[in-house]
């Protein structure tokens, strides 16, 4: 027996399938989660997930968002999930470098959701700089 996999975003479902393992970004740090895990929900950070399917390890950039794992099943909710090829770097590092810049021009007393709302871009394009340039 093993594992079934769901990965959604608001947009699609990027994967649904069985899979023997997942690696997760978890607020934490990274999680493994094999077959018969211990039940549980966590908050994901943006990063990179990966499952291994059919003898194959497949490596996704993830947004943050949370998962939920029973024995059987992982169940992930993310506002980003992108393959490799799906990438385009130089859309990335523009976004990255945008959100800096407004990271960088605003004051103290700022809002702190706008903050919290560029960092979040900040690190998704990270998580998507850091797959695109190991795969090549």
């Amino acid at each position: 027996m093993s594992l079934h996999l769901e990965i959604v975003t608001p947009e699609h479902r990027a994967f649904s399938g069985a899979v023997s393992n997942v690696l997760l970004p978890g607020a934490d740090g990274e999680l493994g989660i094999l077959e018969g895990h211990a039940a549980l929900v966590t908050a994901l950070q943006p990063g990179e997930l990966r499952y291994e399917a059919g003898g194959k390890i497949v490596t996704m950039a993830v947004g943050s968002g949370f998962a939920e794992v029973t024995q059987q099943r992982i169940n992930v909710l993310t506002d980003m999930a992108l393959g490799e090829d799906q990438i385009d770097e130089a859309k990335a590092e523009a976004a990255m470098k945008r959100a800096e810049e407004q990271l960088a021009a605003m004051s103290h007393n700022d809002d702190a959701e706008e903050v919290a709302h560029l960092q979040g871009i900040i690190a998704k394009s990270l998580a998507q700089l850091n797959l695109k340039r190991r795969a090549r």
